[in-house]
C-alpha cells in the first residue's frame, strides 16, 4: 500500500516569505512603469513589457484565489484580492490603451511592427486586440468602466462568494445530524440511499430559498451592468463578448447545439433505464447524480491519485509526469473541511511554470473525476508555459479540452478493468451522467441566461421569475423527462455571478464534444498521435477554435459532421449501459 497522501496543497513555494501588501505593492510598481512606457508611444518595448506585467498579474491573482477558497474568511487574502481587482482594472486600461494604438496604426505600419521577431509568436493576438480595439468605446470611457467595475461589478461577485461561504446547511446523514458548508452539502446529493439523497435536496433548497433575495438582486446587478456596457458600446448581441472571448463563431455554437438538441434522444432513454434501476417512474433533479448500487465504491485520495499516474502514463509519458509532479510538489488542496469555497478549479502560476488545485474529496468515484479533470487543465497550462504569456491565455471553449480528454482517459481505463455487469452499470452510469450534463444541463444554463439577458434589458426580474426562467430552462433542455425540477438553480450556480467570462456554460459543452471527437479521431488513429494532441494544445492560444480544429484535425466546426462524430461515442455508451442493466438485473 503507498504511504497515505495529505490532501493538502502547498502556497508557501510561489511567494517564499513575501508579505502580500509586497506583492501587491511590486505589482502597482510594475504597472506605473508600463503606464510610462506606453505615454512614450514606443510600441515594441510597451508591448514586451505588458507580457511581463500581464504574468505578474495573472500570478497574483491566482495566489489571491487560492488564499480565498482554502479559507473564505481569511480577511488578509480578501484585502489583498481587492487591491488586485484594482491593479486588474489599471491593467485592462493599459490593455485598452495598448490596443487603442495599435488600432491608429496604418495597414503598413501594423504590418512592419508584426515583422519584429519578439512579435511573431503573437502575432494573432495582437492583430486580434486591433481588431477589438475597433469595436469598443474610447479610450477614456473604457477606462472608466473599468475603474467603475471594481466596485459596481466585480465587487457584486465577491460578495456572493462571501454570502455562499457563510451558509451552512443542516442535514441528517445516517442518523447523525450535521451543519453543513455547501460543498459538503453538494456532496451530500450523490448519497447512494434515496430517501437521504431527498432529504439533503430538500435542505439544500430551502437553504437557497433563504438567501434568494440578496442573490436575486447581486445576479441582477451583474448582468445589468454588463448589459449597459453593451449597450454602450453598441452591441446588439448579448453573446457577443462571450463569443469573442471565446474565439468562436456564432454559426458553429448554433451548429453544435443543433447537433446536441437533434441526438438527445438516447441520452432520455438513458434516464428512462435509470430512473427504472432506482424504481421511480421518471427521475428527479437530485437523481441524476445518484450512483446505482446499494453502496458506492469508496476510492481514498492516495488510491485515486495512483490511478489517475498510472493510466495518465499509459497515454502518454508527458501527461504522467504532469500527475506525478503535481504530487510530489503539492498542488492540490482536497481535504473535507468547513470553511472552503464550494466547487474546484485549477488556476495556473506562469512564474513558477506551476498550477494549483482546488476540491473538496470525499472519496467517490466523482471526485476522482473531478480530480483527472482538473489534472487534464495544469497538463493545458505545461503546453503553453514556455509561449509568451499573451500566448499562454486559452479561452474556456478550449480550456475544456483537455480537461475533459483527461477525464475520458481514465473512464476508459476503469472501464476497461471492470468485469463484474454491475461494476461496468456503475460506471457507465457515471460517464453519463457527465454526457447528459453537458447535453441537457448545461444547454439549460445556456437557455436561461439567453432569457435572462433578453429580459434584463427591459427590467430587473424577482427571486420568484429567476426561478421561473430556471424551471422553464430545465423543462425544455431535459424535453420534459424529470419528475422534479431545480428552481433554485440559478442561485446555487456560483458561474452565472462570475464577471470575468460571460455564458459560462456552453463552452463547457463546446470543450466537451471538441475533447470527444480528438479522442474519437485518437482511437481511429493511434499512431504519434499524443504528440499531435499536445501540439494542439500548445496552438490553443494564438488561433481560433475553427483555426485550431482545421490545423490538427482538418475539419470543419460551422458543419454538423464533427459534432455527430463526437456525440457518437456518447451514445455508444447508452447502448453499453442498456446491455450492462439487463446483465445486473
Amino acid at each position: 500500500m503507498p504511504t497515505a497522501m495529505k490532501p493538502l496543497w502547498n502556497l508557501n513555494t510561489l511567494y517564499p516569505k513575501i508579505p502580500l501588501s509586497k506583492i501587491a505593492d511590486n505589482l502597482m510598481q510594475s504597472l506605473q512603469q508600463l503606464g510610462y512606457l506606453l505615454s512614450s508611444g514606443n510600441l515594441l518595448d510597451s508591448i514586451l513589457s505588458l507580457q511581463e506585467v500581464d504574468a505578474q498579474l495573472s500570478n497574483a491573482l491566482s495566489y489571491a484565489s487560492c488564499l480565498i477558497a482554502q479559507n473564505t474568511h481569511d480577511q488578509e487574502a480578501i484585502r489583498f484580492n481587492a487591491r488586485l481587482q484594482e491593479a486588474f482594472a489599471s491593467f485592462q486600461n493599459l490593455n485598452d490603451g495598448l490596443n487603442q494604438q495599435l488600432a491608429k496604426l496604418s495597414k503598413g505600419q501594423f504590418r512592419g511592427l508584426l515583422k519584429n521577431k519578439d512579435l511573431l509568436p503573437i502575432q494573432f493576438i495582437l492583430e486580434e486586440r486591433r481588431l477589438r480595439a475597433l469595436e469598443k468605446l474610447p479610450l477614456e470611457q473604457e477606462a472608466l468602466i473599468h475603474d467603475l467595475a471594481v466596485d459596481g461589478f466585480h465587487g457584486w461577485y465577491q460578495l456572493y462568494q462571501t454570502q455562499v461561504g457563510k451558509m451552512r446547511i443542516s442535514c441528517t446523514i445516517e442518523g447523525e445530524k450535521r451543519l453543513l458548508s455547501v460543498g459538503q452539502a453538494y456532496n451530500q446529493l450523490t448519497h447512494a440511499d434515496r430517501k437521504t439523497r431527498s432529504h439533503v435536496f430538500s435542505q439544500w433548497t430551502k437553504a437557497w430559498d433563504q438567501e434568494k433575495e440578496i442573490l436575486a438582486q447581486i445576479l441582477n446587478h451583474i448582468s445589468g451592468f454588463r448589459s449597459k456596457v453593451y449597450e454602450k458600446r453598441g452591441w446588439n448581441s448579448y453573446l457577443k463578448e462571450a463569443l469573442n472571448l471565446n474565439r468562436l463563431s456564432e454559426k458553429t455554437l448554433t451548429t453544435m447545439w443543433q447537433v446536441v438538441t437533434e441526438n438527445k434522444a438516447p441520452f432520455l432513454d438513458y434516464l428512462k433505464v435509470k430512473a427504472k434501476l432506482l424504481k421511480q417512474k421518471k427521475l428527479a433533479w437530485h437523481d441524476l447524480a445518484a450512483p446505482l448500487g446499494k453502496k458506492q465504491k469508496k476510492i481514498s485520495y492516495t488510491e485515486g491519485f495512483a490511478l489517475i499516474e498510472e493510466h495518465f502514463q499509459e497515454f502518454s509519458p508527458s501527461l504522467g509526469r504532469l500527475a506525478t509532479q503535481a504530487k510530489q510538489q503539492k498542488w492540490v488542496e482536497a481535504e473535507d473541511r468547513p470553511g472552503k469555497s464550494p466547487g474546484g478549479f485549477c488556476t495556473s502560476f506562469p512564474l513558477q511554470k506551476q498550477s494549483r488545485i482546488f476540491m473538496t474529496y470525499s472519496n467517490t468515484l466523482e471526485n476522482l473525476m473531478t480530480l483527472a479533470h482538473e489534472l487534464g487543465h495544469a497538463y493545458h497550462s505545461q503546453a503553453v508555459f514556455d509561449l509568451p504569456p499573451l500566448a499562454q491565455s486559452y479561452p474556456m471553449s478550449l480550456a475544456e479540452t483537455a480537461s475533459t480528454f483527461a477525464e475520458q482517459i481514465l473512464s476508459d481505463a476503469l472501464l476497461k478493468k471492470a468485469y463484474k455487469p454491475a461494476e461496468k452499470l456503475f460506471l457507465l452510469d457515471q460517464r453519463l451522467q457527465r454526457s447528459s450534463i453537458f447535453f441537457l444541463n448545461i444547454h439549460s444554463r445556456f437557455l436561461f441566461e439567453s432569457e435572462l439577458y433578453i429580459k434584463r434589458k427591459h427590467s430587473t426580474l424577482s427571486a420568484e421569475e429567476l426561478c421561473e426562467l430556471m424551471q422553464k430552462a430545465q423543462q425544455t433542455a431535459f424535453c420534459d423527462s424529470l419528475s422534479e425540477y431545480h428552481p433554485y438553480f440559478w442561485a446555487e450556480k456560483l458561474h452565472f455571478y462570475l464577471t470575468e467570462l460571460p455564458f459560462y456554460n456552453f463552452p463547457y459543452a463546446f470543450g466537451y464534444l471538441f475533447s470527444m471527437g480528438i479522442y474519437a479521431m485518437g482511437r481511429s488513429s493511434p499512431k504519434n498521435f499524443a504528440k499531435r494532441y499536445h501540439s494542439l494544445l500548445q496552438d490553443t492560444g494564438r488561433m481560433s477554435c475553427e483555426e485550431v480544429a482545421k490545423k490538427h484535425l482538418d475539419v470543419d466546426l460551422t458543419t454538423p459532421d464533427f459534432w455527430q462524430s463526437a456525440i457518437q461515442l456518447a451514445i455508444e455508451d447508452v447502448s453499453l449501459f442498456a446491455q450492462a442493466a439487463k446483465q445486473s438485473s
